[in-house]
């Protein structure tokens, strides 16, 4: 989960790497570094995927972070930067399937699927099931916490394609983990 005391910590790192301390973007690194794998770990088959999309999403960060206007946005930035490595590396047209016309209600997060089952194996399994646009937002939504409008300013999609996708995802994960518990 992401925390007011990182964001402002790292706005401060931002602004000193813009200044010319070059030992404040390994401090980034330092924090970034877990929550950016794990949102790319969710994003990509195997683990080595992820490790290589992370060190893209660093080499390009590191050459545009000094065109950074508003610090406390590197949060977004950052996963952003990784989307884009990631949809880059891995574009394929199935990925791009959903309906982003449906607006569906989602602003509430009671009865989340992640609630309904106890094993984080079970979910992470399931969330591997899914297609990448709702396997990314449920990621997003769930693990990563971000609000649907920081959602929809990372994805660079209107807010309703964001609703979409985390419905649709929440229904697709429901009914894989459904199953999987009824093979049980």
């Amino acid at each position: 989960m992401k925390s007011d005391r990182r964001i402002l910590e790292s706005a401060l790192l931002v602004v000193r790497w813009q200044r010319g301390d070059r030992a404040a973007f390994d401090q980034l690194m330092r924090i970034w570094e877990q929550p950016l794998f794990y949102y790319l770990r969710r994003l990509t088959a195997t683990e080595a995927d992820a490790w290589e999309l992370l060190q893209e999403t660093w080499l390009k960060a590191l050459k545009s972070l000094a065109k950074l206007r508003d610090p406390q946005a590197l949060p977004a930035f950052l996963y952003r930067t990784a989307r884009n490595a990631a949809i880059t590396r891995f574009r394929k047209p199935e990925f791009y399937s959903l309906d982003s016309d449906a607006q569906n209600i989602c602003d509430d997060r009671p009865n989340d699927p992640i609630d309904d089952f106890d094993s984080a194996e079970q979910v992470h399994a399931g969330l591997e099931q899914l297609p990448l646009l709702q396997r990314e937002a449920l990621t997003l939504f769930f693990l990563q916490d971000l609000s649907l409008e920081e959602m929809s300013l990372l994805l660079g999609v209107p807010i309703g394609t964001v609703k979409s996708r985390v419905h649709y995802g929440k229904q697709a994960l429901r009914k894989i983990l459904s199953e999987d518990q009824s093979h049980d």
